[in-house]
């Protein structure tokens, strides 16, 4: 059967061609003609399936939402099921932070991304939120998940712990005591994002009635 002369493009083929673009080389290199070079084809054929880069930018976030499993949140027990959701987004955003500045401020637009806030938002009212509470939680959640996955906390201070103590001795207590925790310093980032999480979730169970004053304090996953 002979082989088709030009390359198959598809919506998906292109947000998969472009993702790996800002995952080798950043945002700015995120142009629809090198998207084109990267496909072996004219920059025009891209237009039939992505009509501009706004779109382009919704395409990549659809693959992106598409690796969010939103399955934990269905969890009745509600602070397990929002915990585990939440790590489980911030793990796909660590894989691609390139992406985050993009999506902070884009628009959201497709159904599954639609639907993962809907689950959200229904997690956190079953958990006992209003819904004002839950669309004020469910954002203080996108912050941590987003902030944590594009800055790293660890990774800013390049000497041993020891170094620090003439001048910043609390800070050499601090990384020094939690280098001596399970997972070291190289988990820390992770471990701050776990408290960040539960704090939230305590203080929404804390807050009494309207939000979530029922739930016990979930653990966060290991």
């Amino acid at each position: 059967m002979p082989r088709p002369s030009q390359t198959l493009l598809s919506r998906a083929i292109i947000a998969r061609a472009a993702l790996e673009l800002l995952d080798e080389h950043g945002a700015e290199a995120l142009k629809m003609r090198t998207i084109a070079d990267r496909l072996g084809v004219k920059g025009a054929s891209l237009y039939h399936h992505v009509a501009s880069k706004e779109d382009l930018l919704d395409a990549v976030a659809e693959l992106i939402n598409d690796e969010i499993d939103l399955g934990p949140l269905a969890d009745p027990g509600g602070a397990e099921g929002i915990t585990a959701y939440a790590h489980g987004y911030r793990r796909v955003y660590l894989r691609y932070p390139h992406m985050i500045p993009l999506v902070a401020r884009h628009r959201v637009s497709s159904d599954k991304a639609l639907r993962g806030y809907d689950a959200v938002l229904a997690a956190l009212t079953r958990y006992g939120c209003t819904p004002a509470e839950a669309a004020e939680a469910a954002a203080a959640l996108d912050n941590l998940v987003l902030g944590s996955a594009l800055e790293t906390f660890t990774a800013g201070f390049t000497g041993p712990p020891g170094a620090y103590r003439p001048n910043y001795p609390a800070l050499a207590d601090s990384l020094e005591a939690a280098g001596a925790l399970p997972g070291g310093l190289a988990e820390l980032d992770s471990r701050g994002f776990d408290l960040g999480v539960r704090l939230l979730l305590r203080g929404l169970a804390g807050a009494g009635p309207g939000a979530g004053a029922a739930q016990p304090q979930a653990p966060g996953p290991r």
